[in-house]
């Protein structure tokens, strides 16, 4: 059962939200690994090569939207799916994710946890159980 959970990695700046992330979803059994900042972010995702990434946009050192750019552009990461999670609520935002971007979903904070696992399972082709 241990080597079917799914990893996903949460890049974002706010440890409080990495932690809440890890909360709602480790108890649907996902493995989380939290990246402080796009830098990081960018070096977790390299380095572990996750099932999913979720992906904040608003970041000090690299915002996500460089993050995202350079994950398409390396062949390795390229087909890792992701989901925009950020506070950028407004429509043009969502507009440029998913349909410009074309990540694979956008979550706007606040989020209740029903809204992001939903997410997460529509993504990785889960079933809502």
């Amino acid at each position: 059962m241990a080597e079917d959970k799914k990893v996903v990695v949460c890049v974002e700046d706010e440890p409080e939200m990495i932690d809440l992330v890890k909360l709602i979803l480790g108890r649907k059994g996902f493995e989380l690994v939290g990246a402080v900042g796009g830098r990081e972010g960018l070096e977790t995702v390299r380095q572990l090569k996750p099932d999913l990434v979720l992906l904040d946009l608003m970041m000090p050192d690299m915002d996500g939207w460089e993050v995202y750019q350079k994950m398409k552009t390396d062949e390795e990461l390229k087909e890792i799916p992701v989901i925009v999670v950020t506070a950028k609520a407004q429509s043009i935002d969502k507009v440029l994710g998913l349909h410009i971007a074309k990540v694979e979903d956008y979550v706007t904070k606040p989020f209740g946890p029903q809204e992001l696992l939903q997410a997460v399972n529509k993504v990785l082709g889960l079933d809502e159980s």
